[in-house]
């Protein structure tokens, strides 16, 4: 993923002045009332939950006791680099149906969202019609994506808004406090330059998912924990934290990680990470699309708040933009700024088209008309209404919207990341993006929470 707003994102992007970053819970207590282990031990290994193509989801942490022979621990295949991009279908994984806290969604009437009946909703026609791609596999979303179908990819705006009229409901989000306003920030799918040749200028690495690292599915074992896995490496019979971002880079050439291209920039390449997909311009002008693939299992730190708590940036400056102006005028100090982050994305080669970056939900985003959620709030691929001004300006930003993505900071009832879309002027929008703003989600009206 998000985007880095992701998010991301992705994203679950915690550059912005706000410094959002995950809601980080500990699940020790947890462990031990479902009896996950008779003991703990002193390692923090991360449970991640399934982000793609965005900036990870970083979740609680948890004591894990070392591996033993109950509860095996398969290494991984070592992970080439394919000489090609390869075509990425959507995500077969199946969606749930929206299972969510008590009073997170409320019941609400259509006239109940500010600028409904005015947005210009034909222009997420073509976001809608992706999400069903994943969608009409539960049976509560088939209907409405046949019949979505039915009406071709580019009906009238009128026909859209009688469409979702006659087959949807609302239902606002709200907070754990029933609050009803909360955080929107932005995130972009960026550019940056780089070459498939190392070279003194293009000298940083862009990783591919290391062979060492291993990824364990907790669902099949313990249920309650679906859709987490853990990731850590195997030391001895014991599985240990993943390496943190200072020793992936402290390791240099040896670390076993395949090397997909070298960025001739530091901080664009760990704005990369925290966006979770991107295009590397290379020397002849082409370009290699990347996305996100895995993550090494530490939480994510917004480096912004810590240069704000350092003194070396005001709040208000703490953008992504404010960020890289600091990086380049204290060239000696951006390894520590860098290694605030322990965090590290991991990327994966995607076919180079015209097409948004694969999203959460396993399909391209749409510029303006995907965000990144809290699935633990909002279905994937449900539409939403999202209320909430353009940035840093009062300019109301009222559309429909889908809920396509995830991201590391996403976190919470109303809570979303704005895809801006590709380059420069999106990524503008999404540096400078800290809204407040409200949701409300469109179920069909044979589905309701539960």
């Amino acid at each position: 993923m998000a985007g880095s707003g992701g998010r991301l994102g992705k994203g679950g992007h915690g550059y912005t002045a706000g410094f959002a970053r995950p809601s980080v819970t500990d699940l020790s207590a947890m462990f031990l009332r479902l009896s996950v282990w008779p003991r703990v031990a002193g390692l923090c290994v991360l449970l991640s939950a399934c982000a793609t193509e965005r900036v990870p989801e970083c979740p609680p942490c948890a004591q894990v006791p070392p591996v033993t022979q109950s509860v095996p621990v398969p290494a991984p295949a070592p992970v080439p680099v394919p000489p090609k991009p390869q075509a990425v279908t959507p995500s077969s994984a199946p969606v749930a149906t929206p299972a969510v806290a008590a009073g997170r969604l409320v019941a609400a009437r259509w006239s109940d969202l500010p600028g409904w009946n005015v947005d210009a909703m034909e222009a997420a026609w073509p976001a809608w019609q992706r999400s069903c791609r994943v969608l009409r596999k539960e049976a509560a979303w088939a209907g409405v994506c046949a019949q979505a179908d039915a009406l071709g990819d580019a009906p009238p705006r009128a026909v859209v808004r009688q469409f979702f009229d006659n087959n949807f409901r609302p239902w606002q989000v709200r907070n754990a406090d029933s609050s009803a306003n909360g955080l929107v920030t932005g995130y972009y799918e960026p550019l940056i330059r780089g070459s498939l040749d190392r070279s003194a200028q293009h000298a940083w690495p862009i990783h591919g998912v290391p062979p060492d690292m291993v990824s364990v599915e907790l669902a099949g074992i313990y249920p309650e924990l679906k859709p987490m896995r853990l990731r850590g490496r195997i030391e001895g019979n014991r599985l240990v934290p993943y390496w943190t971002r200072r020793e992936v880079t402290n390791q240099g050439d040896a670390f076993p990680a395949p090397v997909l291209a070298w960025a001739d920039d530091p901080i664009a390449l760990f704005f990369l990470q925290v966006q979770g997909s991107g295009r590397v311009e290379l020397p002849d002008g082409s370009f290699l699309r990347i996305g996100y693939a895995d993550q090494n299992g530490h939480p994510y730190k917004s480096i912004g708040k810590w240069l704000v708590e350092q003194g070396e940036l005001k709040l208000s400056d703490a953008s992504m933009q404010g960020i890289q102006r600091w990086a380049r005028a204290n060239p000696a100090r951006l390894r520590e700024l860098l290694d605030q982050n322990p965090s590290y994305v991991f990327f994966r080669p995607l076919p180079d088209n015209n097409d948004g970056p694969i999203g959460a939900l396993g399909v391209p985003l749409v510029a303006e008309r995907s965000i990144a959620v809290d699935r633990q709030t909002v279905p994937l691929g449900a539409p939403v209404f999202l209320d909430t001004t353009r940035p840093n300006t009062n300019q109301p930003l009222r559309q429909l919207v889908m809920a396509q993505d995830t991201g590391s900071a996403i976190r919470g009832g109303v809570r979303a990341d704005f895809f801006w879309g590709f380059g420069d002027a999106a990524g503008a929008e999404a540096g400078r993006m800290k809204q407040n703003g409200a949701m409300w989600v469109l179920l069909p009206k044979n589905l309701a929470p539960r």
